[in-house]
């Protein structure tokens, strides 16, 4: 039987987008898009339609078509799509908010002048509520006098500087946040920017949206309301795919009635079997059904599951990636050519795994730097990964050119100012030099802790301390006397939970940096849903286990109806807020699709019969597919 080909079902989904982008009658629109389903391309597609259709339009009126993507891997590859054509500006929401605000250096200096006056309005007061001189009020007078001094600086400041990438720890530069902020502010408050983004732009494409921001997703969907006569907003996205902690939730909610709702159909990635699994998945949330490409093979999916407690985890998993070589006839699956792309639900248990829950675990348990520990971008461990992680593996690959650019480029001792005023600049040159080896041999005897490296740091002033860690980095020894004595006692009142997470987090030895690098740039065989969002690997194995998670974010046994729901999770259904419940299955749904050919799901508990009763229960897997391991 000849079975009718369905691979180009989607073309009337860039057809309506495409018939609809028009400059005299806009139309926004939000592109539904599953995982696999091929946005990339279409995207690509609208863009050359814009090229070929409106160039000279746009050409005429100084105008550019932007696209915002969530990580600088997605820009370049849109860019080398479309020949890196200059009509297109394809940015990160950082780079695309900062190119906007940029400019506005008084404004800024008005905002980041209101916001310091009141957080040091707030310290102070409750500074002058402490009972004593303890640690929370030693470090509480250290986040007041940096503040201070930064509110100081401001009016000397000609520009702002920001870098994506980079640490932002100068007096003129803002940090990742502030430049989020701002540009949702701005955009909200201030006509003249509104109208600069819909004059230069007017058309702006957002990829990832339901993972941009809030605030500035928000601050879009207000201008477009407000200049939809010449202003089209397309945002392409997938709920189910929402895994940042700041995307907007229900975002598919607040799409005005105008807009147009396209919707791919096809996933081109992975095979028959995988697409079912993943449907009934999104059974049990929005219910959005794709269909597997009609030359696509059937592929493999199958459950493991594992009863607890067990023995070694990693030789269980190595045996079952043994047994998916028979099942699948694939070799790929185990042995030296191996080739499988581990994932897990959570953070903790491949921080554990890989070796830097000490340096990840407190700061991704604190809720109000969780964001930045998991991109990477907290000013606090870009200083590590950034400046010091670089300076040693230099320093072990004896390449002194490599050590001298860094120290050329961040440290203040040989800076440009310094030396424009040093009479003696070969002296300045010795320091640096000095200072250098000096830090090298903390290595001598053990591995330092990131506390020893930041303490040298911040005595040889050898580079620039983030304000985060300032309050860490300045303490006296009798400070540290009175923070010790403190802490043998019970009832300290009011603690700042961020310095109590970096008083945890530094006490991490410096190995851990490398291991955290590896991990958030997703360069390690294991990972989770965050670092391969967007991407596919021919095999895949998911590990479920919810013992080593240790956290309340995600819990797949309540999920699949091995434990029972909380008070707390009734609570939030009745008032049809988010629960665990959603998160961990979008977040199963993120890692299950990642597959192109064969996937494995581990699954660790101590009830397997139910577990497994429950899955076939619910149509995910049948029993001919299930295997327990004792």
């Amino acid at each position: 039987m000849v079975t009718e080909s369905n691979i180009n079902i989607d073309d009337i989904v860039e057809k309506e987008i495409k018939d609809n982008l028009d400059f005299n009658n806009p139309k926004s629109f939000f592109l539904f898009a599953g995982a696999g389903s091929g946005k990339t391309r279409t995207l690509t597609n609208v863009l050359d339609f814009i090229k070929d259709e409106h160039n000279d339009r746009l050409k005429l009126n100084n105008q550019k078509i932007a696209v915002i993507t969530y990580t600088n891997a997605a820009c370049d590859e849109i860019k080398s799509r479309i020949d890196y054509n200059p009509l297109f500006n394809v940015s990160t929401i950082h780079s695309f908010t900062w190119d906007l605000i940029k400019h506005f250096t008084i404004d800024i200096k008005k905002w980041l002048t209101s916001k310091l006056k009141v957080d040091i309005i707030d310290l102070e007061d409750k500074q002058s509520r402490s009972r004593g001189i303890n640690k929370t009020s030693i470090d509480r007078a250290k986040k007041i006098e940096s503040k201070t001094k930064r509110l100081l600086v401001l009016k000397d400041i000609q520009e702002f500087v920001y870098s994506p990438n980079g640490d932002n720890i100068s007096k003129d530069s803002l940090n990742h946040s502030e430049v989020i902020e701002l540009g949702a502010f701005f955009l909200n408050n201030k006509e003249l920017m509104q109208y600069i983004l819909v004059r230069k732009y007017p058309i702006l494409l957002i990829d990832e949206s339901q993972d941009t921001n809030k605030s500035l997703m928000e601050s879009f969907f207000t201008v477009q309301k407000q200049h939809k006569d010449y202003f089209t907003l397309g945002i392409i996205g997938d709920m189910m795919q929402r895994i940042y902690l700041d995307g907007k939730e229900k975002l598919e909610d607040d799409i005005p009635t105008d807009w147009l709702t396209p919707k791919k159909q096809l996933n081109h990635r992975s095979p028959k079997r995988i697409v079912k699994l993943i449907n009934k998945i999104r059974e049990e949330g929005d219910k959005q059904q794709q269909k597997p490409r009609s030359d696509k093979g059937e592929g493999f999916a199958r459950l493991f599951v594992v009863q607890i407690p067990c023995s070694d985890k990693k030789v269980i998993e190595k045996s079952i990636a043994e047994k998916m070589v028979s099942i699948t006839d694939d070799k790929k699956w185990y042995g030296e050519d191996s080739e499988v792309k581990t994932l897990t639900l959570e953070h903790h248990m491949a921080a554990r795994r890989m070796g830097f829950d000490d340096l990840f675990l407190p700061l991704y348990n604190t809720n109000k730097i969780k964001q930045g520990a998991l991109d990477g971008t907290l000013s606090g461990i870009s200083f590590f990964t950034n400046t010091i992680l670089p300076l040693f593996n230099a320093w072990e690959n004896e390449d002194k050119f490599e050590i001298a650019r860094i120290v050329k480029e961040k440290s203040p001792i040989i800076s440009r100012d310094m030396l424009k005023r040093s009479k003696e600049q070969s002296k300045l040159i010795e320091k640096a030099n000095k200072a250098v080896s000096k830090l090298f041999s903390l290595w001598d005897d053990n591995i330092p802790t990131l506390l020893d490296i930041l303490k040298y740091i911040a005595n040889s002033r050898l580079f620039v301390i983030p304000d985060s860690l300032i309050p860490i980095a300045n303490r006296t020894q009798e400070e540290l006397l009175i923070i010790e004595k403190a802490e043998s006692q019970e009832g300290e009142e009011d603690k700042d939970d961020v310095i109590e997470a970096w008083d945890k987090a530094l006490s991490a030895t410096f190995d851990q940096v490398a291991l955290y690098q590896k991990y958030v740039t997703d360069e390690a065989n294991f990972g989770t849903h965050q670092g391969v969002k967007g991407r596919e690997f021919e095999r895949v194995m998911v590990i479920l286990d919810d013992s080593e998670a240790r956290g309340n974010l995600f819990n797949y046994e309540k999920l699949l109806g091995v434990k029972g729901h909380t008070a707390s999770d009734i609570r939030r259904m009745e008032e049809g807020r988010e629960t665990s419940l959603d998160k961990t299955l979008r977040l199963l749904y993120v890692t299950c699709s990642r597959a192109k050919e064969s996937l494995a799901i581990v699954a660790y508990t101590a009830q397997p019969e139910l577990f497994a009763r429950n899955i076939v229960d619910m149509k995910w897997f049948v029993k001919e597919e299930i295997e327990f391991i004792k």
